[in-house]
């Protein structure tokens, strides 16, 4: 089994997007692939349940539906930092119920992309925030960079904070959040030959949000730098 812990350089920069690309780029590759939201914050009650956005986008993206327990364990209702909705709702993020959901998934997919929430140090609790699940996961890490002005900066220390963690930093995507963004080519330089890991693809502008048409961008760099096909899929996790 494969896995990947997926964060980004900040929130609202399109990583449950990029996280469901890679998804469809996986599955293309005849793999079968999940996609995990161990917190989210932000929900409304759908069939008796609630049911956040981006869960249920990775939910659509992945090979099978394995479960909203699984794929989201923790799902809090109000949009707001998720330190926040859990102390208002009385719920503490732990980490053993997040383990236990990964490890059912991991035992029915090749390739699990666990997906944070916002950036790298946001808080789950009083001494407890993502960084810390990230490096408890001792997962492979995918930063998602989302293309805009002060991006250059923002990844950057995202990429030390992840070192500083003791964590690898296995590839970065680009995902061009702004369509009128000055410079794009030159921003994109910057980053490539700076960032302590290889760029995964270019995501371009997606209005209608189609990620399923994105993976193609992102097949070439997955193919080439984190997975090699079922018969390679027990190699990191």
């Amino acid at each position: 089994m494969t896995a990947f812990f997926i964060t980004g350089t900040d929130t609202e920069i399109g990583k449950t997007f990029v996280t469901c690309t890679l998804l469809h780029a996986a599955r293309a590759q005849g793999l079968r692939a999940l996609g995990m939201k161990p917190v989210a914050a932000g929900a409304e009650m759908v069939n008796g349940e609630f049911l956040n956005e981006d869960a249920a986008r990775l939910r659509a993206a992945g090979s099978f539906d394995p479960g909203l327990a699984l794929l989201n364990p923790y799902c809090l209702s109000s949009p707001i930092a998720p330190h926040i909705a859990a102390a208002e709702e009385g719920v503490k993020i732990e980490l053993g119920k997040i383990r236990h959901a990964f490890d059912a998934l991991s035992a029915q997919a090749d390739v699990v992309f666990v997906e944070g929430v916002g950036g790298f140090r946001v808080p789950l609790g009083d001494d407890y925030d993502t960084a810390d699940l990230a490096g408890d996961m001792g997962l492979p890490v995918i930063l998602v960079v989302g293309m805009r002005l002060g991006c250059i900066n923002h990844a950057l220390l995202s990429a030390e904070a992840i070192a500083a963690r003791g964590l690898r930093l296995v590839g970065w995507v680009a995902n061009q959040v702004d369509p009128a963004m000055l410079r794009f080519d030159e921003n994109l330089d910057a980053l490539v030959r700076r960032l302590p890991a290889p760029l995964l693809g270019v995501v371009r502008y997606q209005p209608d949000g189609d990620a399923a048409a994105a993976a193609a961008g992102l097949q070439p760099g997955l193919d080439k730098h984190l997975l090699d096909g079922p018969s390679q899929a027990a190699c990191v996790g």
